[in-house]
C-alpha cells in the first residue's frame, strides 16, 4: 500500500519536495545499477521526487567508483524520461578529505566548480540540478565525528567570491538552487550575512542528524528557523546502527559497518547503550526502532526532508512508511530522557 506522502517546500522557493528525500550513495559498491534503478522506480511509485547525491559517492569514496553513483542515477534518468517528476541535488567535494582522485585542486574556487558540476551534469545525463551543495566547507570545521572546534586562522575568507561564481551557474541555468552541507552555524550565518548584501542565498544545509546525534539542536536549529534556512537530515538512523541490526554485538552480512569497520563514528559504547535504550522504548510501543528513529527526524520542525538511504527494498519499504507515523508527547519524552542521560555520543 503506498505511504501516504507528506510534502513541503524548499525555503525562499516554490520547489515542492517530498518529506522523505531518497539517499544514494551505496549505489556502485553495495548496490548495483539495476538495484538503484529498482529503488527510484519504488519512490517514485511511494510518492518521492527528492533524490540526493554527490560526484564523489559511491561510498567509501576510491578512485575506481567515484561519480558511479550519479551515473547509475543518469542512466534511470535516460531510460525512463522522468527528469521533471524528480527534485535532484547535487554536491561539489571540498579539501581536507583526501579526495585527490577527484580533482587536484579541491576548493570551491571557479575552476573547480566548473570542472564538478559539469561533470554531475554528464554523468547523470541532465542540462540542471535543482540544488547544488557544496559538500562541506573549504575550512577545517569539527563535523564526520569531531566534536570540538579547532581554530584554523589560516583559511582566508572566500564566501563571497563562492556566491559569485554558483550564482553564474545560476544565470546560466545550470542550477536552480544552491545549499550547504557540513556547515556550522557560523559557517550558515556567514553565507546569510552576504545573502542580506545581496548575494544568492543558501537555501539548505544538509548535515548528519539522528538520536545519537542531536548537536544541530543546539546551535543550527535557531539559525535554520529564523533565517528561513531548509535542513536535509543525513544519517537518520546512524550508519544503521539505528536499525538496532548491530546490537547483541551482531555483525549482518553486507551491512555497512560490517563491510567498511572504518565506519566507527557511531558504534562507541555509548552509542551501543543509548541505541539499547531507545530499542526499549520503541519495543514498548509497538514499533520498530527504525520507524521511531525516522519518525523522530521527520517530525522536528526545522526539519525540511529526510535523508534515507537503503541497500534492500524491504529496508526502503520501511524507511519511507516512517512517514505514515507520528511520536506521541510519551514517546518523545521517553526519548528526551534517554538524551538527557547520554547526549550526542556521536557528534
Amino acid at each position: 500500500m503506498p505511504s501516504s506522502m507528506k510534502y513541503t517546500t524548499l525555503p525562499n522557493t516554490d520547489i515542492k519536495v517530498s518529506k522523505i528525500c531518497l539517499g544514494t550513495m551505496t549505489w556502485g559498491q553495495q548496490n548495483t545499477e539495476a538495484e538503484g534503478h529498482m529503488q527510484l522506480d519504488y519512490a517514485l511509485e511511494q510518492g518521492v521526487n527528492f533524490v540526493d547525491t554527490a560526484e564523489m559517492y559511491s561510498v567509501p569514496g576510491n578512485s575506481k567508483t567515484q561519480g558511479s553513483t550519479e551515473a547509475i542515477i543518469g542512466t534511470w534518468l535516460k531510460k525512463t524520461n522522468q527528469r521533471d517528476k524528480i527534485i535532484l541535488t547535487s554536491k561539489v567535494t571540498g579539501p581536507l578529505r583526501f579526495f585527490e582522485h577527484i580533482r587536484k585542486n579541491l576548493n570551491f574556487k571557479k575552476e573547480a566548480l566548473e570542472d564538478a558540476l559539469n561533470k554531475s551534469l554528464k554523468r547523470l545525463q541532465t542540462d540542471y540540478l535543482d540544488l547544488y551543495q557544496l559538500h562541506w566547507p573549504e575550512r577545517g570545521v569539527n563535523v564526520f565525528g569531531i566534536r570540538d572546534y579547532i581554530h584554523n586562522p589560516a583559511w582566508e575568507d572566500n564566501f563571497a567570491q563562492v556566491l559569485e561564481a554558483l550564482e553564474g551557474y545560476v544565470k546560466e541555468g545550470k542550477i536552480r538552487e544552491i545549499g550547504l552541507s557540513n556547515e556550522t552555524p557560523w559557517g550558515v550565518m556567514r553565507y546569510m550575512e552576504e545573502a542580506k548584501k545581496g548575494a544568492p542565498k543558501m537555501i539548505t544545509v544538509q548535515n548528519a542528524y539522528n538520536l545519537l546525534n542531536r548537536r544541530d539542536e543546539i546551535g543550527l536549529s535557531e539559525v535554520l528557523l529564523r533565517e528561513n534556512v531548509g535542513y536535509l537530515p543525513y544519517s537518520p538512523l546512524a550508519f544503521g546502527v539505528l536499525s538496532g541490526k548491530y546490537l547483541e554485538d551482531a555483525t549482518p552480512k553486507n551491512s555497512r559497518v560490517t563491510l567498511f569497520p572504518s565506519y566507527s563514528r557511531y558504534s562507541s559504547e555509548q552509542s551501543l547503550n543509548a541505541t539499547k535504550k531507545y530499542n526499549e522504548i520503541a519495543k514498548k510501543h509497538h514499533i520498530s526502532l527504525t520507524q521511531m528513529s525516522l519518525a523522530f527526524v521527520n517530525q522536528q520542525s526545522f526539519v525540511t526532508s529526510n535523508i534515507i538511504g537503503a541497500t534492500t527494498m524491504e529496508q526502503l519499504s520501511e524507511n519511507i512508511s516512517s512517514i505514515d507515523i507520528t511520536l506521541s508527547e510519551e514517546i518523545l519524552s521517553e526519548i528526551n530522557e534517554v538524551h538527557a542521560q547520554i547526549p550526542n555520543p556521536a557528534p
